[in-house]
């Protein structure tokens, strides 16, 4: 187990050069940071050369990623256009994204798992239909059009929840606008689990554990769903970093300052510093979401094994 992390943790490195090194190529080569700057009314030359000088913009790209690379390893991100840290918007921005994504992830857990255990053991039947059918519209209605509903109806209709959340983003507030992250992440969770529990459930494994008189409850529990869920934990996973990066319509409906937020107002800006610092982050939080869904294929599978 040991040398397979150690492993992976080197595999890592090319993999977070190569993502940052597009990223850093697509924000810089791409668009035009001084425009940004300057707004709506253009730099004359004289400015445009002062502010390129005084931000690295005038150095070759290479010898730009190579400082900003060799910056983040002393954990600099830079500054943003309008002189506040990176870091700073980092500290205010990623725990209120982490408390939504926790509070998204609670939901695909919880409910996604949930109902596919349902449906799988019950394929064919109403419950099962009604389900499919309820996840198909879920993934067919445009995330935007489902949290606008919801902030129309529960918000302003029926002002069970405040339209727009606090500054504070408490975890009760985030409860619906995490529901809105997951929807469609629910959806496919749902339906996941629901082939994978479908389909285990023919395996001999389950036939002998049913052969040998366990309780339907352990040979559920204990034999079907643990293996079942492999693919579900994998989805789950990868899903982490999605949902991080993926919240900047659910956070611009309901108000939220968070790292979609930030990401937003640093593209709509041309603010680079803002945008590469925060998708660096991104990247490590989806390698080290990688690393960990591999190590738990072990838990759920105790046949699995690490050279």
């Amino acid at each position: 187990m040991g040398r397979y992390v150690v492993r992976r943790l080197l595999q890592m490195i090319p993999v977070f050069v190569g993502a940052t090194l597009l990223i850093f190529l697509m924000v810089n080569v791409m668009g035009d940071p001084v425009a940004g700057l300057c707004g709506e009314r253009a730099c004359d030359p004289a400015t445009a050369a002062q502010l390129k000088r005084e931000f690295g913009l005038d150095k070759p790209v290479w010898q730009q990623y190579a400082t900003y690379m060799g910056n983040v390893f002393t954990g600099d991100f830079g500054t943003a256009f309008n002189g506040q840290k990176v870091t700073e918007l980092m500290s205010s921005a990623f725990p209120v994204t982490v408390r939504l994504t926790v509070v998204a992830i609670l939901f695909e857990i919880v409910i996604g798992i949930a109902l596919g255990v349902v449906t799988g053991l019950r394929r064919g039947r109403p419950v099962d239909t009604g389900v499919l059918l309820g996840t198909l519209v879920v993934i067919s209605v445009p995330t935007f059009v489902t949290g606008l509903l919801l902030q129309l109806l529960l918000g302003v209709e029926w002002a069970w929840i405040r339209p727009s959340v606090s500054p504070a983003a408490a975890f009760g507030e985030l409860i619906v606008p995490g529901l809105v992250l997951a929807s469609v992440s629910l959806a496919y969770v749902t339906r996941l689990t629901r082939t994978s529990i479908a389909e285990n459930k023919r395996s001999d494994y389950v036939r002998t554990a049913i052969a040998k008189g366990l309780p339907r409850r352990r040979v559920v529990v204990r034999h079907l769903l643990r293996n079942s869920l492999i693919p579900v934990v994998t989805f789950i996973g990868t899903d982490i970093g999605a949902l991080m990066g993926g919240a900047i319509v659910t956070e611009r409906i309901f108000n939220i300052h968070g790292v979609g937020y930030q990401l937003y107002q640093g593209i709509l800006r041309q603010n680079t510093q803002t945008v590469v610092g925060f998708v660096t982050v991104l990247v490590l939080v989806f390698l080290v979401a990688n690393l960990l869904v591999d190590l738990l294929y072990a838990v759920l599978d105790p046949r699995i094994r690490y050279a």
